[in-house]
């Protein structure tokens, strides 16, 4: 089923937000083109896929794939697994097929990997983020009180892989330094190295931005965002500031996005506030940032790609009835977050296991959501939702 188209060619009528997010003949931004199935084995879990297009037009997409656990007499699957690795699959025809056979990226010697984050820099080097759980003794696991813990699962940490080859070799893994402010030591008693789920950005400066979070020392434990970042790409890391912290609320999941202006604009993923999108923003190259900002509205996590005209693609998942991915197109500063109108991309998710969108440009008017999906709570799979561009309304 790799790479089969399932919804092509909609009409204008049903693929603008399956036809709920315009009001009457109010032009629109976004037309559905259609869904495809990037990849589906039904022994595999497969989910939180990242996208990037190399110069040639390669797309190569990375995910997280475990065993599908139910196969084997287990009630559910779970986001922790020691068999959890990182793979990819490619497509040379702009996302009509795709390899069938993943290739491998990273196993942890030390347990099941999460969240594969790829971030293409100019000079053709992708850099690739993760973290990663390790099953231990039922007795280890219970004496490990002040660590992040998922039932016998122990938090590892973060780390980072680079390719230099399109994907085919990777090195590392590296890792990122220790947030001082986060006191949780990982599954040997270490301070855990930076981690998080989202996009870094590589800015004009050259220097990479990676909004990575950190657990508070107070109980009951939050996380909240802080920035590091690299001048050698990637490979060492310094700490600059805080991102968004609050005593109440808990921040986590980010991406980052350089406007054109030089604004660093993390949209950033809460709990303990109703799932509501959050925004922090720089306005100095990332020496400080501003209070952060209720967008106004649910859903996690994000990702924003820019478009030919420098607006800005930001899409994410939806893990309320009904079940999906939806998306905004914001203005070139990303300054109408809260007003933006929302398109629906997908509505027909079994359950809230979903989401997770990235996102790349497939021509100058046509953009890939990579994303995971599953319909009627079946096999967890990578699936993509492609979309035309409408161009910037002239006044």
């Amino acid at each position: 089923m790799n790479g089969r188209i399932l919804l092509a060619c909609l009409t204008t009528a049903a693929c603008v937000g399956l036809g709920r997010a315009q009001a009457g003949n109010k032009p629109t931004a976004l037309h559905k083109v259609g869904d495809i199935v990037v990849y589906r084995d039904d022994k595999f879990y497969s989910a939180f896929p990242s996208i990037v297009r190399r110069p040639d037009g390669e797309l190569i997409t990375a995910f997280r794939r475990a065993p599908n656990r139910k196969l084997v007499g287990e009630s559910s699957n779970s986001h922790t697994d020691p068999n959890s690795y990182l793979v990819l699959v490619r497509s040379r025809d702009g996302g009509k097929t795709w390899s069938t056979q993943p290739e491998h990226i990273f196993a942890h010697p030390f347990g099941g990997s999460q969240d594969p984050c790829l971030v293409q820099l100019r000079d053709g080097t992708i850099v690739c983020t993760s973290y990663g759980w390790a099953l231990a003794n039922e007795n280890y696991a219970k004496g490990m009180t002040e660590s992040l813990r998922h039932g016998n699962f122990v938090f590892l940490g973060g780390y980072l892989l680079r390719s230099r080859d399109a994907g085919h070799s990777w090195q590392g893994p590296f890792r990122g330094p220790h947030v001082g402010a986060d006191t949780t030591p990982d599954i040997f008693g270490e301070p855990v190295h930076a981690y998080n789920r989202g996009a870094m950005c590589e800015g004009r400066d050259g220097r990479l931005y990676w909004v990575v979070a950190a657990n508070t020392a107070a109980k009951p434990r939050r996380t909240e965002n802080h920035l590091l970042i690299s001048a050698d790409k990637g490979l060492t890391w310094k700490y600059s500031c805080p991102v968004a912290t609050d005593p109440k609320v808990t921040f986590n999941e980010a991406s980052l996005y350089e406007t054109p202006k030089g604004d660093l604009v993390a949209f950033i993923r809460t709990a303990d506030f109703d799932d509501h999108t959050v925004v922090a923003r720089s306005a100095d190259h990332g020496k400080s940032f501003q209070p952060w900002q209720d967008a106004g509205w649910q859903g996690h996590p994000h990702y924003a790609l820019r478009l030919p005209d420098k607006r800005v693609l930001l899409v994410y998942g939806y893990r309320h009835k009904p079940f999906g991915v939806r998306a905004r197109v914001l203005d070139p500063e990303c300054a109408n977050i809260a007003t933006a109108e929302e398109f629906v991309l997908r509505d027909d998710g079994g359950n809230g296991d979903l989401g997770y969108p990235w996102a790349t440009m497939l021509s100058k008017d046509r953009a890939l959501v990579v994303y995971y999906f599953n319909v009627a709570d079946g096999t967890r799979h990578i699936a993509g939702t492609v979309l035309e561009i409408a161009k910037f309304p002239r006044r």
